[in-house]
């Protein structure tokens, strides 16, 4: 198995937790989700392919930002952050969301 990367994105928002709960409901007809909206904590976990882990992401709301910690083996991190990024963008266009992520030991990738 190759190396696990770590990345996380920082969403600047007002409301957070819209977000993350309807980041979980729209995704979670294909993968695993959850979102507490009491604690403003989820998660997104992506069925292993082949036997291989594909990835999770951690969502954190905070005060008007959207915390977005995802791990996944080094071959899967770029369609990973592809996936949860351009889902979160689309969801809002008018607020302009942004999701940029950034590596553990790597550069910034939006």
């Amino acid at each position: 198995m190759s190396d696990l990367v770590t990345t996380t994105a920082r969403v600047a928002t007002e409301r957070p937790a819209r977000y993350a709960k309807q980041l979980a409901s729209h995704l979670g007809r294909k993968i695993e989700t959850a979102f507490d909206p009491d604690t403003g904590r989820g998660q997104l976990i992506f069925p292993p392919r082949d036997g291989v882990p594909v990835g999770t992401c951690d969502m954190l709301c905070g005060d008007n930002v959207l915390v977005l910690a995802m791990e996944a083996p080094s071959e899967n991190i770029d369609q990973a952050e592809e996936i949860v990024g351009k889902h979160l963008e689309r969801f809002e266009e008018t607020d302009g969301l942004v999701v940029t992520w950034v590596r553990t030991g790597e550069g910034k990738r939006g």
